[in-house]
């Protein structure tokens, strides 16, 4: 017999760093648990297809490397899952000549996600953070919960507070 596919309802769904953070900072969030497909192209339109949401409105979570070595080099841009992040903006919003993508390994180390799963929330380090201007177009907005398959939804204003970020058009089409 093959075990069965359990779907979670709204407001289940794991613990993890970046939920007891914002349980701690008091700030109030809906849980998203679905079914992840270790297959799928993109993290961030999975989501948005499984969780039925306009992908407009799923954040993902994206490393930046400003060259100024190490982890203190490090800083995160949120962006649409239906955009890119784009460098120049990222870096001028930072305050920084330019910036890379961050190595993978490093922004696994870093924030204390994995790949595909990293939550802007409840990072290990806390780093400059960015969020795209267009998550303040939505009540409310998902991030990866720290986990594939597992994302929080909350007020743009309120990631804001919970990561630090400032606001500024980072992302493109």
């Amino acid at each position: 017999m093959t075990a069965r596919a359990r779907h979670p309802r709204p407001g289940e769904g794991p613990s993890t760093p970046a939920t007891v953070a914002l349980d701690r900072a008091g700030i109030a969030y809906t849980r998203h648990a679905y079914d992840h497909d270790p297959a799928a192209a993109s993290y961030g339109l999975e989501a948005a297809t499984a969780l039925g949401v306009d992908p407009g409105r799923v954040f993902k979570t994206l490393l930046v490397d400003t060259g100024r070595g190490g982890a203190a080099g490090l800083a995160v841009g949120i962006v649409p899952v239906d955009g890119q992040l784009d460098l120049k903006a990222v870096a001028a919003a930072l305050g920084v000549k330019g910036v890379t993508m961050a190595d993978p390994a490093a922004a696994e180390r870093s924030t204390g996600y994995v790949v595909g799963g990293i939550s802007p929330v409840g990072q290990k380090r806390a780093l400059a953070t960015v969020l795209d201007e267009t998550a303040y177009g939505f009540a409310t907005v998902f991030v990866s919960g720290g986990r594939r398959g597992f994302d929080i939804e909350l007020a743009p204003g309120d990631l804001a507070t919970a990561t630090g970020a400032t606001r500024a058009r980072i992302g493109r089409p």
